[in-house]
């Protein structure tokens, strides 16, 4: 099994800072893809970032890319989001997700086999 547990949400001001992690356990060899995605209440999830073994490649969805940077500690198996110049519209429950296979699903949800069960990220205006 795997388990991933998130932390590091909380409520913020608008343009303020927080930086998200997530710890992965348990059957965690060759975690290869450690993924951010996000979900408001009434919205679809959404693509956040992503970031392959060794942390070289990254990819960031269309509406965060130049205000977060995710990276990973592989021997720690966890990965980060820090999340900068925070907007209303960044209100979400934020969940990490994982798959053993590189890059494989990438920005598609129903391609992550392990979730955690997310941390809430309140941005107030």
């Amino acid at each position: 099994q795997v388990l991933l547990v998130e932390s590091g949400g909380g409520l913020v001001q608008t343009g303020g800072s927080l930086r998200l992690s997530c710890t992965a356990s348990g059957r965690t060899v060759n975690v290869r893809t450690m993924a951010w995605f996000r979900q408001a209440p009434g919205k679809e999830r959404e693509f956040v970032a992503a970031i392959a073994w060794g942390g070289i490649s990254t990819y960031y969805g269309d509406f965060v890319k130049g205000r977060f940077t995710i990276s990973r500690n592989d021997a720690m198996n966890t990965v980060y989001l820090q999340m900068n110049s925070l907007k209303p519209e960044d209100t979400a429950v934020y969940t990490c997700a994982a798959d053993r296979r590189i890059l494989a699903g990438l920005t598609s949800p129903n391609e992550y086999p392990y979730w955690g069960q997310g941390t809430q990220v309140t941005v107030s205006s």
